[in-house]
């Protein structure tokens, strides 16, 4: 579900609805704390409430880069990277996550290597606010023989 809905729906539920009901959505009283400190159920819910939006808004289990994989032709592969909108860190990882990837894909297809054929990373400005961007191109490579009879040998 989308965190604008979540947050709607949240808000209706909060706000009650336009009954003539005398009877509050969340009742009047209080957990104790103390004999000198307590804390009403209402403000229990609205602290609840904003703690779940801003959990919906941030979410910190989210990866903090999104990656989009396309391949160019047989070993030739492109990498655009996103990086979510609220973060607390994670600024310089688009160039591992990029290097990460290509070494699986090396592994996976048996190839001996891969270049960084182009990286670049930027700022997308947007309404809502600024993402960081990476993008990237690597090609797969073969690992080269090692003949050791040819290498005192002139060709």
């Amino acid at each position: 579900m989308k965190p604008t809905a979540v947050l709607l729906a949240l808000a209706v539920a909060l706000g009650g609805c336009g009954t003539t009901s005398t009877s509050p959505l969340i009742a009047d009283k209080s957990i104790y704390l103390t004999t000198g400190a307590s804390v009403s159920y209402s403000t229990l819910a609205a602290a609840a409430a904003i703690g779940v939006a801003i959990y919906l808004v941030y979410d910190p289990l989210a990866p903090n880069w999104e990656i989009e994989e396309s391949r160019l032709n047989g070993d030739t592969y492109r990498f655009s990277m996103k990086m979510k909108r609220y973060h607390t860190g994670g600024s310089g990882e688009s160039i591992q996550i990029l290097k990460r990837r290509a070494s699986q894909l090396q592994y996976e297809q048996g190839f001996g290597n891969y270049q960084i054929l182009e990286y670049t990373e930027g700022i997308d400005s947007q309404t809502i606010g600024a993402r960081r961007m990476a993008e990237g191109v690597i090609r797969l490579v073969q690992r080269q023989e090692a003949d050791s009879f040819a290498q005192g040998r002139a060709n």
